[in-house]
Order: C-alpha cells, then structure tokens, then sequence
C-alpha cells in the first residue's frame, strides 16, 4: 500500500471508531463494530496490515477468537498464505487430538485464558505473523510467541489496528505494529 492508501485507511479506522460511556465510567469501552460494517475498509484492512510486515515474508497468520479470527484470513488472503486460529479456552475434540496450550497472565480485564491450536496446524519451517484488533497488555501476544517457540517455528511479529501498550519493552519483544495507537482514538 502506498502512504496515502495507509492514511486513508487510518482515517476510516478513526471515523468508523466510537468510546462508548462517560470516560470516568469503568464500563466504558471501545467499540469496534463499525469497522466491520465498512466493506470498503474490510477491503483495505488485509493489505493495511499484511504491509506492516512486507519485509518479514510470513507464512502463516495466527489470530485470536474472535476478532484475530477476523481479520486474520484477510491478512494471510492478501500474503497468499494459510490462516490459523488460536482459540480460547477450548479444549481439544478427542485424546489423540494434539494442541499447544498455554495460560495467559492476566489480560486487561484480569482473566487467565488457556490459548491453543492444533500442534500439525504450525511447523517447524514457518514464518508467524499473530494479527489482532488491539493489544493492551500483551497478555495473549506473550503466550502465543511462547506458543509459536514451542512449536519451533519463527517468529515475525504483532501486526494489530491498535496498540494500547504502555511498556515499550514488550512492544519491541514482540514487534509490534499497527495502524493507529491508543492515543489516535
């Protein structure tokens, strides 16, 4: 994508973006929705995000239910490559099933999610891009790069639309980018 393409694409991210509640309310929260309702940016966002990494030359996209589930095979539609899903909290369907599985650290709402895929889904060869709407505490993005180590495959990075990451360090770990920043919204 060019740099006017990727401006436009930030800018629709921000129209299509709403902080739902009084920003002194504990329920408040960012709603997202109006990302997926835009099909012109559901067109845009693949390409958007494939494009923070256009250098790493990725093989799979590894996304988080739900919305990594998203906007995930948009992204490895747009690099030609396969898509996996990390579930949460999901156990395998039989014994003779084979998964990775981890617990995370506590997430932004103070939970543990047990994060998982099918262990032949990953090889040793690939190259792992995780995709995801937002990051905040790196939780889910920690434990899958101890989950894509585990598997023995590379990792590339954190290709999100947000980064709400307060700690530089995990963000330079990690290698994350995005499209916009907390701060934007």
């Amino acid at each position: 994508m060019t740099g006017s393409e990727v401006r436009q694409v930030r800018a629709r991210l921000r129209d299509a973006f709403v902080w739902r509640g009084d920003s002194t309310d504990e329920s408040r929260y960012a709603d997202v929705t109006g990302w997926w309702r835009d099909p012109e940016l559901l067109q845009l966002l693949g390409p958007a995000l494939a494009g923070l990494f256009a250098e790493a030359a990725p093989t799979v996209v590894l996304g988080p239910d739900s919305r990594g589930s998203l906007i995930g095979p948009l992204v490895a539609l747009h690099l030609r490559v396969g898509f996996v899903e990390v579930r949460k909290n999901r156990a395998p369907a039989a014994d003779s099933d084979q998964w990775i599985r981890r617990t995370t650290p506590p997430d932004y709402r103070d939970r543990h999610l047990e994060l998982g895929f099918r262990r032949d889904l990953i090889h040793s060869s690939d190259r792992v891009l995780v995709v995801d709407d937002w990051i905040d505490t790196g939780s889910q993005a920690r434990t899958v790069h101890a989950m894509v180590a585990g598997a023995g495959a590379t990792w590339v990075g954190v290709g999100c639309v947000v980064d709400a990451l307060d700690d530089p360090r995990l963000r330079r770990d990690l290698r994350v980018r995005s499209l916009l920043h907390r701060r934007d919204l």
